[in-house]
């Protein structure tokens, strides 16, 4: 799970176990002055790429899925064709 407001992202490790989610890690950090000028959706693939950078060792070589709110990257993780910036 992860999160973005207008100056900050975070994320949570976790797993599920026996239909629970369990916390295992918690991370955060705040935005740069170019960062805080991105677009809402911009803020929120920020976390994503912040959240597999920083549980990067937790992550490898297992399966992870990405839980959010944001129906706009809902939208772009199923998109073939997404703007370039968004896709780095």
């Amino acid at each position: 799970m992860y999160d973005a407001s207008d100056f900050a992202v975070g994320a949570v490790l976790g797993q599920i176990i026996e239909k629970y989610f369990r916390p295992i890690h918690y991370a955060s950090k705040m935005m740069n002055q170019a960062e805080t000028n991105y677009t809402t959706t911009e803020k929120e693939m920020l976390a994503v790429v912040y959240a597999f950078e920083k549980f990067r060792s937790y992550l490898i070589m297992n399966k992870s899925i990405v839980y959010t709110d944001h129906s706009a990257l809902k939208y772009l993780f199923a998109k073939k064709d997404a703007k370039a910036r968004l896709l780095r």
